[in-house]
């Protein structure tokens, strides 16, 4: 007599990575971010839970990649700026990192991005978390001893403001000014804000 085997868990990698965001979408969007649990995400990817907070950093992670479709993945990208160079230019390696995504899209992946946040607090906390705790203070922490969430607040203020104004505002002359020019004068403000004496009275 023949018996059906019980489907096995999938094995890590890329298609693990793809199978978590396809059932995240579908969870989130039956029951919400509150209700869709990580262990439901999991158990309809064919995953195990932790597998998670391995590729994600947690749900919120999880809902900022499915849900944004955000065309990078924070922890990866994180850790090639960090590792891409010296401390001293930091600031430089992140501002151009981003310029060089976002003008990809002609911008268009910023104004998406800009657009799902727009009324959505599940969304904008998502987005929070991705930028403050999956990037910006885990830089700090690495290169700065003191106010790391002060820091990776004014780093994401930077780094938000200005694809704000040249991909969505539309500010000129920034909106159309070379990707190198925009790097050079906005890195040191972002290197500052990192690795800087932020006391008012230093």
């Amino acid at each position: 007599m023949a018996t059906t085997k019980r489907r096995g868990r999938r094995p890590a990698g890329e298609d693990t990575r793809a199978a978590m965001l396809a059932a995240a979408r579908e969870m989130f969007a039956e029951l919400g971010y509150e209700g869709a649990t990580v262990r439901a995400i999991a158990e309809r990817a064919g995953v195990d839970a932790a597998m998670v907070n391995h590729w994600f950093g947690g749900k919120q992670g999880l809902f900022a990649q499915a849900v944004l479709q955000l065309p990078f993945d924070p922890v990866q990208l994180f850790t090639h700026i960090f590792e891409s160079g010296p401390v001293e230019e930091l600031g430089e390696r992140i501002v151009r990192t981003f310029l060089t995504r976002w003008d990809e899209s002609g911008g268009g992946a910023f104004a998406a991005l800009i657009r799902s946040v727009a009324g959505h607090e599940q969304v904008a906390a998502a987005l929070r978390h991705l930028f403050l705790e999956q990037m910006f203070t885990k830089l700090a922490e690495r290169v700065s001893s003191d106010q790391l969430q002060f820091r990776a607040s004014l780093c994401a203020s930077q780094v938000v403001g200005m694809g704000m104004v040249r991909y969505v505002a539309k500010f000129e002359p920034l909106a159309s000014a070379e990707r190198e020019e925009v790097v050079a004068a906005v890195a040191p403000t972002l290197q500052r804000y990192l690795t800087g004496d932020l006391d008012p009275a230093g």
